[in-house]
């Protein structure tokens, strides 16, 4: 190549270069700035489950309180059916720009994969995970005229029942039936599930002496309990219950390491920013060391758990692994 030609090509990969440096500079700048000016137009938070129970309670709660802090309003859109899986499988597939929000639940996001033999997502690959809400202690009540009060005496009187020792919960595949199972797996407790098609019909069975004992959130059972209608056996979470200081947990009752609740959290769609994430979790918390929130929380049987979301990833991967084997061993499948 002459010199008379190569002089023009030079000038004009120079130019190339600047002229791509110079967009990449400023898509990036763009991204920076359509993150840090976000939220800029209203969040869509979508609970898996019909209006009116804690789950739904608890995310409108959360909406509220985050609307006021984001100076956008974040509305709440009800997406029931297949257990949550159909709200949740919606916000799995939506666009990842932080404007569309799961309400998240361990029994549709780390149950709920091993007992239906499809889901339409992945909890591993599908969501970026913000930060657990809160956890909902889960209780063992019996029927007055149980003789066994503690948890112990209520495994010795199982293992005399030749059809087990009953126990219902609010259906099949919940966390209250995985719960169960796992305590059968653990002390070979001969005890038998009774699922329902929710948490109430099985405190009117229960309270009219129809069946022996539900496993449920304390949020359902504590009013009984109170009145002296039920008798709490015992708490399944690793501490004590703030709103049932009295009662023992699981461990304390001589079954180690025995740690389930239900929990609660916020959720975005995979490859949403690291930024946006970042910020929701920050307000996150911010509402969640609210007070006011944490009394409103613990009224709903839920005790908050702010945190980072790597914490509340972790928390997920744990349990999504530890049912895994329960389901399996159980042979747990949805109905």
């Amino acid at each position: 190549m002459s010199r008379l030609n190569a002089s023009p090509r030079r000038q004009w990969l120079k130019t190339l270069l600047s002229t791509s440096v110079t967009a990449c500079l400023a898509l990036g700048a763009g991204t920076a700035f359509a993150q840090s000016t976000y939220p800029s137009k209203p969040i869509r938070l979508v609970v898996p489950f019909a209006t009116g129970g804690v789950t739904d309670t608890s995310g409108r709660l959360i909406a509220e309180q985050l609307s006021k802090r984001l100076g956008q309003q974040v509305i709440v859109d009800n997406k029931p059916g297949a257990s949550g899986n159909i709200g949740t499988q919606m916000v799995a597939s939506a666009e990842p720009d932080g404007y569309t929000l799961l309400l998240g639940f361990d029994g549709t996001l780390v149950i709920n994969p091993h007992v239906f033999p499809k889901v339409g997502f992945d909890t591993a690959k599908d969501f970026a995970p913000i930060g657990k809400i809160g956890d909902a202690i889960l209780i063992v009540v019996s029927h007055p005229g149980v003789p066994a009060k503690t948890l112990q005496q209520v495994i010795a009187l199982s293992k005399t029942q030749s059809g087990g020792l009953s126990y219902g919960t609010s259906g099949t595949g919940g966390t209250p039936h995985i719960a169960g199972e796992l305590l059968k797996q653990r002390t070979g407790a001969n005890l038998t599930h009774i699922p329902y098609k929710g948490g109430g019909q099985a405190m009117t069975d229960l309270l009219g002496g129809t069946i022996p004992l539900v496993y449920t959130a304390v949020a359902g059972a504590i009013s009984h309990v109170k009145a002296g209608k039920l008798h709490a056996v015992a708490v399944s979470s690793a501490q004590r219950a703030p709103s049932m200081p009295d009662v023992p947990t699981f461990i304390e009752s001589g079954v180690p390491d025995f740690d389930i609740n239900s929990w609660v959290g916020l959720l975005a769609p995979a490859k949403t920013p690291r930024a946006i994430v970042d910020k929701l979790n920050t307000e996150l918390n911010a509402v969640l060391n609210d007070p006011a929130v944490r009394e409103r929380l613990n009224t709903l049987g839920i005790t908050a758990s702010p945190g980072g979301p790597e914490k509340f990833g972790r928390d997920m991967a744990r349990d999504l692994s530890r049912y895994a084997a329960v389901v399996k061993a159980a042979n747990i499948k949805a109905e």
